[in-house]
């Protein structure tokens, strides 16, 4: 498509807006590609008859006249007790689709002198979500204990909402933590459960979605146990095949309502691709300009315009960096513009992030630099434009992310700006396979025995297991029962598997997968609590010596904890950041499936991984040169997970000509572009899997290139990419045969996460190894 001949099509103002954009001096070239989305009509029906008359007249006071035809088609099923999952756009009014039924049901069934009847759980990815959900519902105006359950509310609170609450706003943390675990003394509650609402359910995927998905089995039971027998309503504004995600995650027959009836203005989604920058990267290799560098000035230039935008960063210290830069600029047109730019991220203090989400819907903030945890279906009416600073993984979060914007029917425009990073480079060259297509099937599997067995375990902690309860946890579940018994951890009885142990079993599931607990950041001088960072990722981001920011302040960590989950920080402003450089080995444990390709192999099964953090650098700041390398002692950590894998003999690469020498940068290349380009067939990004390359590896005596899983006992990813292998290794060569560099660079084969600092690598011998690889049809 010709940018020139799209712009005239556009709503007048964001014409103009893209033009402007796109003709700064120096931008030429930037905007690869603009995709128009029309407009669509509204389609609307009458209010149910069984509607609560007091609800309605809420709604309409709200301004909802006619509600649009899927909400009703949704909430007609679940007023009849069916499961449904509503599977439409962003904005199209999903809540009061579920709101309706629910609210209904507890205005209905309420006692003679106001007793609890019915009661109502919503359950919501993340806490600011279930915020949200709090505010709208408050704003109806009518007479509903409602309340929040989290990490945020009080004791007092949490004590009223199990006594008194009939909607209760969570998370499934705190449902698998507290809740079920303390079922008895929720027994009014649960008992009268009328409804559960699942609320972005496509977040639900990979190991996080598997635990998930037994915490809702878990509290089927339990609400069983107490007479109730709760109708599940679930939504998400991006899922494939939404009823069968629906089914594998609380193990019932769903029905699907996906037609969306609601109106939309057009939306235009540009692609753009920052320049090569003057300098070079590791090994001389040409960068482009860092896609939070484009990020910051364009967000500078959309809040100089008044226009309000919300610009998605993949990481915490990145949405720091862009909305500070994004102020400096703003400072040199305007010293009243800085104010009206802030970040918001995860690790922020409870009234931090309250604040900010209140000034982004006052309107008092223009723009905001945040990470994904604005992606997930916050009501923040108004804005006109995002930001994504790279692809956020997946075409689900790429659509979730532009409906921040034009939320109603305003037009909104979306700017997906690449990383120096192969999928990313990939999409903006190739946008057919980013747009006109179907967003991709949520991927989790409940039968991994790592996550399943941990819920055995507190399923019979909270109330002996039987063998009636055992379809509900899987076909795999009998096996993992019996490897527990034998492992001591469950005791068999007459009456069923019992939990024995006097440990609280819900601590054995970590639903996160963040490895433990958080590490907490102290200032040193005074022991304030700075933010928090993930288990899993304080040894690369909070060892001693890491450079960490934090709402715009650079500290530096003096130490690191592991025992008791701290790490010391002091204010500083080196002029450099810190990555962590690790190592990683692989053994075969098991291999489950293969194909043969005319003399090499491609496997999927079980391995054991092994990596440490041992080093780390020291980049030059701007510019990113490594200016120092520090070793580490931290401790090696291990996971058994799932891989697919190929080989190449010796004589095929003879064959094809592939000298020796040239092999191990050829096997290294093809794993990290391989990495880069699997989100493109699986839900994930390439932080939810790694890889491993070798000349010659121990257990198959031939090349071998591994990817695999980053979590316990696998997501499903690597499987997904065993079944894609084709498509997914030819996207591989074709990007870096695609590639304008000469011997690569981050855009093909270089890996920001690469813990040998991208040595070696062979692009040309690559491209050799996945033609020989790809050279004849599976047999």
């Amino acid at each position: 498509m010709e940018v020139e001949s799209t712009l005239d099509l556009l709503p007048r103002r964001m014409g103009q807006l893209v033009d402007r954009l796109a003709a700064v001096p120096g931008r030429e070239g930037r905007l690869t590609h603009l995709e128009l989305l029309p407009r669509r009509v509204a389609a609307t029906e009458e209010w149910p008859a069984w509607a609560a008359a007091d609800v309605v007249d809420a709604f309409t006071a709200r301004g909802v006249d006619r509600p649009w035809r899927h909400q009703v088609l949704a909430a007609d099923a679940a007023h009849a007790g069916r499961h449904v999952v509503l599977a439409t756009g962003t904005a199209s009014g999903k809540s009061l689709a579920y709101q309706l039924p629910a609210l209904t049901a507890i205005r209905s069934g309420r006692g003679p002198r106001g007793q609890r009847g019915a009661t109502v759980l919503y359950i919501a990815p993340t806490k600011a979500l279930a915020q949200d959900q709090l505010a709208g519902l408050g704003s109806l105006g009518l007479d509903v204990r409602v309340t929040t359950h989290d990490g945020d509310s009080g004791r007092d609170q949490r004590d009223w909402a199990r006594d008194h609450a009939e909607y209760v706003l969570t998370n499934p943390d705190m449902l698998h933590r507290s809740l079920l675990p303390a079922h008895a003394r929720w027994s009014s509650f649960l008992g009268s459960l009328t409804y559960v609402v699942v609320d972005e359910c496509h977040h639900y995927r990979g190991v996080f979605g598997a635990h998930v998905s037994h915490v809702l089995r878990r509290l089927r039971r339990i609400c069983a146990a107490y007479g109730a027998d709760p109708t599940f309503v679930l939504a998400s504004a991006t899922v494939a095949e939404p009823e069968v995600a629906a089914h594998r995650l609380i193990g019932a027959d769903v029905l699907a309502v996906t037609e969306d009836t609601s109106p939309r203005g057009e939306v235009a989604l540009a692609l753009w691709e920052p320049p090569f920058s003057s300098g070079s990267g590791e090994n001389g290799a040409p960068v482009r300009r860092a896609a939070s560098s484009e990020t910051a000035d364009l967000l500078a230039d959309l809040v100089a315009e008044g226009v309000r935008t919300l610009a998605f960063v993949r990481s915490r210290r990145g949405a720091e960096q862009v909305a500070m830069t994004a102020a400096d600029l703003l400072a040199e047109v305007d010293p009243s513009l800085p104010g009206q730019v802030a970040s918001y991220r995860g690790g922020y203090l409870p009234e931090e992030r309250r604040a900010i989400e209140q000034a982004l819907r006052g309107g008092d903030l223009t723009g905001l630099a945040a990470t994904n945890a604005l992606e997930l279906g916050i009501d923040i009416s108004g804005l006109d434009a995002v930001l994504m600073a790279g692809f956020p993984g997946t075409r689900a979060a790429l659509w979730q992310q532009v409906g921040r914007a034009g939320r109603g029917a305003q037009d909104a425009l979306g700017i997906l700006v690449a990383r120096d990073d192969p999928l990313d480079t990939y999409l903006v060259t190739h946008p057919e396979a980013l747009l006109g297509r179907p967003v991709e099937s949520t991927v989790f599997d409940p039968t991994n025995p790592h996550v399943l067995g941990p819920h055995l375990c507190a399923a019979a902690q909270e109330r002996p297991l039987t063998e009636a309860d055992l379809p509900l946890f899987g076909s795999t579940a009998r096996d993992v029962l019996d490897a527990l018994t034998e492992a001591g951890l469950l005791r068999r009885r007459p009456r069923g598997w019992f939990w024995t142990d006097r440990r609280r079993a819900c601590d054995l599931a970590d639903i996160r997968s963040t490895g433990g607990s958080p590490v907490q950041l102290v200032e040193g001088e005074t022991g304030r609590v700075v933010g928090t960072v993930d288990a899993a990722s304080a040894h690369g981001t909070a060892h001693e010596g890491a450079v960490y920011v934090h709402r715009g302040e650079t500290w530096l960590v003096t130490s690191l904890d592991l025992e008791e989950h701290v790490a010391v920080i002091e204010r500083a402003d080196p002029d450099y950041s810190t990555s962590a450089r690790e190592i990683t080995d692989i053994t075969i444990v098991a291999e489950r499936e293969h194909r043969d390709w005319a003399g090499c192999r491609l496997s999927f099964g079980d391995v054991d991984v092994s990596h440490q953090v041992v080093s780390f650098l020291k980049r030059r700041q701007p510019g990113g040169d490594v200016i120092g390398e520090e070793p580490l002692d931290l401790p090696e950590r291990s996971l058994r997970t799932c891989a697919v894998w190929w080989t190449v003999p010796e004589h095929v690469l003879a064959e094809a000509g592939l000298a020796e020498q040239d092999l191990p940068g050829a096997a290294h290349a093809a794993e990290h572009c391989s990495i880069g380009l699997l989100p493109l067939f699986a839900t994930c990004d390439r932080w939810d899997i790694g890889g491993v390359s070798t000349a010659l590896h121990p257990d198959t005596g031939q090349l071998t290139v591994f990817v695999y899983d980053g979590h316990p006992g696998g997501a499903g990813f690597a499987e997904r990419g065993f079944r894609a292998a084709r498509e997914w290794l030819t996207a591989t060569r074709d990007a870096i045969e695609a590639c304008a560099c000469v011997d690569g660079c981050p855009s093909c084969i270089q890996s920001p996460k690469c813990g040998n600092q991208n040595n070696p690598l062979d692009k040309p011998g690559a491209a050799r190894l996945l033609d020989v690889l790809l050279g004849a049809p599976a047999v």
